[in-house]
């Protein structure tokens, strides 16, 4: 395809689909939005909540600065004043970034002039002694704790929603499949268990970025406050205060690790919501049927076979979840920084960590939807669970005769029985009954406990009590919180 052609068809696409500025970096055709992104997260990474993220840094800046007795009160009220994202040329910033290679330049620009129509000698006193990456950064760490309180709503009534599962089919018999292969009998309360219990780290997680990693930025030009003399820990602190951030140790302009471990948590997040996902769609193959996600007109249908039922929900959770992991390669790639400002690499980060939060919280909030309308088939998972003939409690059966006979012995015994039952197409069972040396040594009730699911499912049971009293902890402050 020669580069003209290339071209006329780049062209095409714009024509059909424009770009959309969003001064909250978004790389989004806002045509899928509705696939990808969460509506109660959306309106913390709109235009408007990005330019007002960074507007509430420079109020709070000016106000600390009064505090401290560095600015006049009267310049921080006509600051605050003018710090409201309704009175900016939103426009003018889109056109104007490339320019400066951010936001806050023209930002800051736009709010000195607002002051300075109202208060000459208060427009002195904007962004003072401030950086560009010091509103840009703490602006977008603003984004990500206001979204965070959505996102942790969601993943509690995910979580509630499992734990009811968990607990309501706790003996509700399954097939444990390893490998893509029927293995052994488990519950399916037990496989929602494990799901809820790593939803449940992730929670706390989730939690620690609140003091570990959501913190101010605030260092001036090259991370010292040199241009506040020695009020500039005063000021920090009153800004942190004004933010209701911590204040960490020293300012971390170049430093990125709290970057990367809000991209890593929520990478992760996204992964764990990925296999429950996959999961839930293998289950809800015709061939399984163990599961379906809800029907409703309109829904989860083909444009061509009027029989299809498709797991849509599952199907959005997946394309969200799968586009994660290169964002999560970019912010580690984005890590080593030059000096003390990154070039570049800094310049990347929040357009990729903004769509890092918009796709896990996306694929979440499909997720918290889903569960509690799951269509559970128990008569499906019983009838999957004698596709084997039998062959499924092997290992019941072999270790039962190991009292008798030896490990290796009764494994070899069992395993040649399975071999005939395959080759003769019958029901281990019968072919176990029908050999004298292992009818000898295992009665007839002894078979019919080896051949009921309920008998062979272990410790799940305690292990679901486990997972649900965590769950119980997050609801109950008195209780200690669990490690995970």
């Amino acid at each position: 395809m020669t580069s003209c052609v290339l071209v006329a068809l780049y062209v095409n696409l714009l024509l059909c689909f424009p770009i959309r500025h969003s001064l909250s970096y978004t790389l989004s055709m806002p045509l899928l939005d509705g696939l990808f992104y969460s509506p109660s997260t959306e309106p913390f990474f709109s235009d408007a909540a990005c330019v007002q993220s960074m507007l509430d840094f420079e109020a709070a800046l000016a106000n600390a600065e009064a505090k401290a007795g560095l600015i006049p009160s009267s310049a921080s009220a006509a600051i605050t004043a003018n710090c409201r994202a309704e009175l900016f040329d939103l426009n003018a910033l889109v056109a104007s970034a490339p320019q400066s290679a951010n936001l806050a330049i023209p930002l800051i620009k736009q709010l000195t002039a607002l002051v300075a129509r109202q208060n000459a000698e208060a427009a002195r006193f904007v962004h003072w002694g401030a950086t560009s990456q010091d509103v840009i950064d703490t602006g977008l760490i603003l984004q990500m704790r206001n979204a965070l309180d959505p996102i942790l709503s969601d993943l509690d009534s995910l979580c509630d929603a499992l734990a009811k599962l968990a607990n309501a089919h706790r003996n509700t018999p399954i097939v444990a499949r390893t490998l893509l292969q029927q293995a052994l009998p488990t519950s399916f309360g037990f496989i929602v268990a494990g799901w809820l219990d790593a939803l449940l780290r992730h929670r706390y997680r989730l939690l620690a970025l609140k003091s570990n990693s959501l913190v101010l930025q605030f260092g001036g030009a090259v991370g010292t406050l040199a241009a506040l003399g020695t009020n500039g820990p005063v000021v920090a602190r009153h800004l942190s205060e004004e933010l209701s951030l911590p204040l960490p140790t020293a300012p971390w302009h170049s430093h990125r690790d709290r970057i990367a471990e809000i991209a890593a948590s929520f990478g992760i997040l996204s992964g764990s919501l990925a296999k429950i996902a996959h999961d839930l769609s293998l289950h809800m193959q015709t061939e399984i049927a163990e599961l379906a996600e809800p029907s409703a007109p309109g829904r989860g249908g083909s444009s061509t076979m009027p029989h299809k039922q498709n797991p849509v929900a599952c199907a959005a959770i997946l394309a969200a979840t799968a586009r994660v992991p290169g964002l999560i390669s970019t912010i580690l790639s984005a890590m080593p920084q030059d000096h003390q400002r990154g070039l570049g690499n800094w310049h990347a980060e929040a357009p990729t960590l903004t769509e890092i939060l918009r796709l896990s919280s996306g694929a979440l909030h499909r997720l918290a939807v889903l569960a509690p309308n799951l269509q559970i088939s128990t008569a499906q998972m019983r009838e999957n669970l004698e596709l084997t003939h039998g062959l499924i409690y092997a290992e019941a059966v072999s270790f039962a005769l190991a009292e008798k006979l030896g490990r290796a012995a009764a494994h070899e015994k069992i395993e040649a029985a399975c071999a005939v039952a395959i080759q003769s197409r019958r029901h281990l069972r019968e072919v176990l009954s029908s050999q004298p040396e292992i009818s000898a040594n295992l009665s007839s009730s002894d078979f019919d406990s080896f051949f009921n699911p309920l008998n062979y499912l272990g410790s799940s049971s305690s292990f679901i009590d486990a997972i649900l009293a965590e769950n119980n902890s997050r609801k109950n402050p008195t209780q200690p919180a669990a490690k995970g």
